[in-house]
């Protein structure tokens, strides 16, 4: 037999249509009941943004946010990446019964990816050289990990395009930017960049022999 909803659930159901489809495909509306344990989506629009359908169960952050408890107020404008490397901008909103207790969510994903790679263009664009710019080259932090993560940071940003939207060409170009910067030499490089660019690591490999055959 199918579980009852709470009214206070059912009531807000249409909600998820109508908010998705006046902000169009881009705009995830998820609503969770938090009495269908695992499966806790029991309303969704535009789901291909993150891949789930009703039944499916919160992602690995909200299950961390509710198993501790961090879920009774509102968390606004927060940004998170896909699988796929897309940019989202979220919203999660707990839904409270009469007496107070958190009985499921109402959650916003929007994908900013397309908006990112205008932004960008636009940027471009409208740039103009200060003479009096100072371009600094030097990172103020001696960890490790924090210079990689800075140089993969900064390598893609120059792109002006967020992973999701990268094709082959340009993936092999960031890692040979990369590689001219001595990235690679950092322990972890290879798998980190990997993750960043949503690729395996053999991928990475075989990259980096593609860039050094060619450079010969």
């Amino acid at each position: 037999m199918e579980k009852s909803i709470h009214p206070i659930l059912k009531a807000i159901v249409p909600l998820v249509e109508g908010i998705a489809k006046t902000f169009g495909k881009n705009c995830e509306m998820v609503l969770h009941d938090f009495c269908n344990g695992k499966s806790s989506i029991i309303a969704i629009e535009n789901g291909h943004v993150t891949g789930r359908s009703i039944g499916s169960p919160m992602t690995e952050a909200g299950l961390k946010a509710v198993q501790k408890g961090n879920v009774r107020n509102n968390v606004i404008n927060y940004t998170g990446e896909t699988t796929d490397g897309r940019v989202l901008k979220s919203s999660t909103m707990p839904v409270k019964d009469q007496d107070g207790n958190v009985i499921g969510l109402l959650c916003i994903n929007f994908d900013m990816s397309s908006l990112i790679v205008a932004q960008n263009a636009i940027n471009e664009i409208m740039q103009v050289k200060d003479e009096n710019e100072v371009q600094n080259n030097h990172y103020s932090t001696n960890n490790v990990n924090d210079v990689l993560t800075n140089i993969v940071t900064n390598t893609i940003s120059q792109l002006g395009k967020p992973v999701a939207y990268m094709n082959k060409e340009e993936k092999v170009n960031i890692v040979k930017r990369l590689d001219e910067q001595g990235a690679f030499l950092i322990k972890g490089a290879i798998d980190y960049v990997a993750k960043v660019l949503c690729v395996s690591r053999y991928t990475i490999y075989n990259y980096l022999d593609e860039i050094r055959v060619y450079d010969k």
